[in-house]
């Protein structure tokens, strides 16, 4: 029911962590990937170890409308479709609010919320044709509880929360379903040196999370395993928000 045979998945911000590990991990299960990201040397790297039948690297700033139009034309050109739209990319900052600028703030609030907010609006008529997909918001456990230090970051992702259940509301009809992925601590570049050293005894599960872990739920929501599934939000994080 996992596999993937015969679906297109756009994987944003897939150059590195995270995103590299669920393009792998869908390219395994059958999918064509289309890998986007700003790091160009990261992101073709990725698609070339999928394969030239498997994966396409293309350059992408998600905050750009036209780049999304670019990108989602060539992988209709590439591969046919777009089966599933997986919004991974975002940008990790933390301070303290009154030390929190605007220009960062409206920095995260481009890539992490209206980024996410211009692929399903580019995606849809695509998976709307083909008769449905899937989008996978990678929200955050700072989209699900608030966290000191994360005024700007935390609100783009309580935002890209509240964008998922909308979404999910106005596309169901096209059979385009829609839902959010909240990693908690997840051993990444993005946060490696942040965390390094960190304890983490103190969750349930007592250690960092996996970039596969993660992966593992993206693959399952992209594929008709989770055909019955919309507007729904999964925890990834070792049990750090049960408390």
């Amino acid at each position: 029911m996992t596999a993937l045979d015969g679906k297109v998945v756009l994987i944003t911000g897939a150059g590195r962590g995270q995103g590299a590990a669920e393009a792998r991990l869908c390219a395994r299960a059958g999918a064509r990937v289309v890998v986007t990201d700003v790091t160009e040397d990261e992101g073709r790297a990725v698609a070339a170890e999928l394969g030239a039948e498997q994966g396409l690297f293309l350059r992408h700033d998600v905050a750009d409308p036209g780049s999304w139009d670019r990108v989602v034309r060539a992988a209709v050109d590439a591969f046919g479709t777009v089966s599933a739209l997986v919004n991974n990319a975002a940008l990790w900052r933390t301070a303290h609010v009154e030390q929190q600028s605007l220009e960062e703030f409206e920095t995260l609030l481009k890539v992490n919320l209206l980024g996410p907010f211009l692929g399903i609006r580019a995606v849809a008529p695509v998976m709307r044709a083909a008769g449905g997909g899937s989008v996978v918001n990678i929200s955050s456990t700072a989209g699900l509880v608030g966290i000191p230090g994360h005024a700007a970051y935390g609100s783009t992702k309580f935002g890209l929360r509240g964008l998922t259940r909308s979404a999910a509301l106005d596309l169901g009809g096209d059979r385009i379903r829609v839902n959010s992925v909240h990693p908690g601590a997840i051993d990444t570049p993005m946060v490696a040196d942040a965390v390094a050293g960190r304890d983490w005894s103190h969750l349930p599960l007592g250690r960092m999370g996996r970039a596969e872990e993660v992966g593992a739920l993206v693959l399952f929501l992209c594929s008709d395993a989770s055909s019955y599934i919309t507007g729904a939000e999964f925890a990834v994080d070792g049990g750090m928000t049960t408390a």
